[in-house]
C-alpha cells in the first residue's frame, strides 16, 4: 500500500485551484479572435485592398486580438502542464508541444496580414497586388493549420489526458475526440484539393471543438478540477516519489 506524507499532498492539492481558474481565463482568451472574422472582411474580399486607401484601424485590432491569443494558447499548455504531466507526463509533453506550434502559426498568420497592412500603408502601388495576394494565402494556409489542424490535435492530446484522469466531466473531452477527426478530414480534403477552406465537415467539427475548449474554459473557471480525481492524482505521484510503499 501506498501512503503519502499529508503536508506532501496538501500543498498541490492547495494549488489546483488557482491553476484551474488560470486554465479557465486563459482558455477564454484564446475566443477573443472570433471578431477577426468580420475585422478582416476587408483585406481578403477586396483584390484591390493593398493599392486602395482608407483606416487599417480594424486590420490592426485584429492582428492585436490574434497575438493575444497566440499568447493564450502558450499559456494553457504552460499552466495545465505540471497538472496533467502526473497522467502521462510524454502526451502533457506533447500537448505544451503542439500548443506553441499552434501559436507560431497564428503569429505567422498576423505577419502576413500585417504585412500587407505596411505595403498599403507604404503606398507600394499597383506592383504589390501579387505580394499582397501570395500574403494573403499565407494568412489562409497558416489558419488552417494553426486554428484548424493543430486544435484537432490538441483535443484528442488533452482530451486522452482529461478524459483518463476524470479531472473534467468525461463529457467534455468526448465532444472534442467527436471534433478532431472531422477537422483533421476537413483539412485532409483541402490539401488535395476536394473542397475550399469551407467546409461541412470541417465546421461541424469546429462547432465541437468550440463545445470541448469553451465548455473547458468555463468549467475549470467555475467548478475547478474534480477534487478526487485531483488528490489520487497528487497521491499516486506523491507516493511513487517520495511516500512510503507497504
Amino acid at each position: 500500500m501506498i501512503t503519502a506524507d499529508p503536508w506532501t499532498a496538501k500543498a498541490p492539492l492547495a494549488s489546483h485551484r488557482k491553476t484551474s481558474l488560470a486554465a479557465g481565463v486563459l482558455y477564454l482568451l484564446t475566443f477573443v479572435s472570433i471578431p477577426t472574422l468580420f475585422l478582416y472582411d476587408r483585406v481578403k474580399t477586396d483584390p484591390a485592398y493593398i493599392t486602395g486607401p482608407g483606416p487599417d484601424t480594424l486590420v490592426v485590432v485584429g492582428g492585436l486580438l490574434e497575438v493575444v491569443v497566440a499568447l493564450a494558447c502558450i499559456g494553457t499548455g504552460v499552466v495545465l502542464y505540471p497538472v496533467v504531466k502526473r497522467q502521462n507526463e510524454g502526451v502533457a509533453l506533447g500537448f505544451v508541444g503542439a500548443r506553441i506550434l499552434e501559436a507560431g502559426a497564428i503569429f505567422a498568420g498576423v505577419v502576413a496580414v500585417m504585412s500587407i497592412v505596411t505595403l498599403r500603408q507604404a503606398g507600394a502601388g499597383e506592383d504589390a497586388l501579387i505580394t499582397g495576394q501570395a500574403l494573403l494565402a499565407q494568412h489562409a494556409w497558416t489558419t488552417l493549420l494553426g486554428q484548424g489542424l493543430i486544435p484537432a490535435f490538441n483535443a484528442l492530446l488533452l482530451g486522452s489526458l482529461m478524459y483518463r484522469s476524470r479531472l473534467l466531466p468525461r463529457i467534455l473531452p468526448v465532444f472534442g475526440f467527436i471534433g478532431a477527426p472531422l477537422l483533421i478530414t476537413g483539412a485532409a480534403g483541402m490539401f488535395f484539393g476536394l473542397w475550399g477552406p469551407v467546409s461541412p465537415l470541417a465546421g461541424f467539427g469546429a462547432l465541437f471543438l468550440v463545445i470541448w475548449e469553451f465548455g473547458m474554459g468555463i468549467w475549470l473557471l467555475a467548478r475547478g478540477f474534480n477534487p478526487d480525481a485531483a488528490a489520487r492524482l497528487t497521491v499516486t505521484n506523491t507516493g511513487t516519489r517520495g511516500g512510503t510503499v507497504r
